[in-house]
């Protein structure tokens, strides 16, 4: 079964079969979500993030504070997700585009009271 870790170095999935696929906070340049017709009785939210030619995928099962990370990222879109949580159909979301070095916002979150 996959795993995913998500933490202040970045983000890393296990596939399952030996591999891996993985993109660090301070290397990341893009994030988007594709959506599939699969619901909602199979995953149909998919979380893109990507570093140069590096990506990792990420489920919404998955996910856990994801998120709230990428939030923090300057210039999210966060209208661009919602929509995406309320599409039922195939279709890409892109949320965020930046430079390496801006996805190290996302690195670290900020304490809740």
């Amino acid at each position: 079964m996959a795993a995913c870790r998500i933490d202040e170095r970045g983000v890393s999935r296990d596939l399952g079969d030996g591999k891996s696929e993985s993109v660090e906070w301070a290397e990341l340049t893009a994030v988007w979500i594709v959506t599939t017709a699969d619901g909602p009785f199979g995953e149909d939210f998919f979380w893109v993030l990507q570093a140069g030619s590096q990506g990792c995928v990420v489920g919404q099962e998955l996910a856990g504070d994801l998120l709230s990370r990428l939030q923090r990222l300057p210039r999210f879109d966060n209208e661009a997700a919602i929509k995406a949580s309320m599409c039922t159909e195939e279709a890409r979301f892109d949320c965020w585009k930046g430079e390496p070095g801006e996805g190290l916002a996302a690195a670290k979150l900020e304490a809740r009271n």
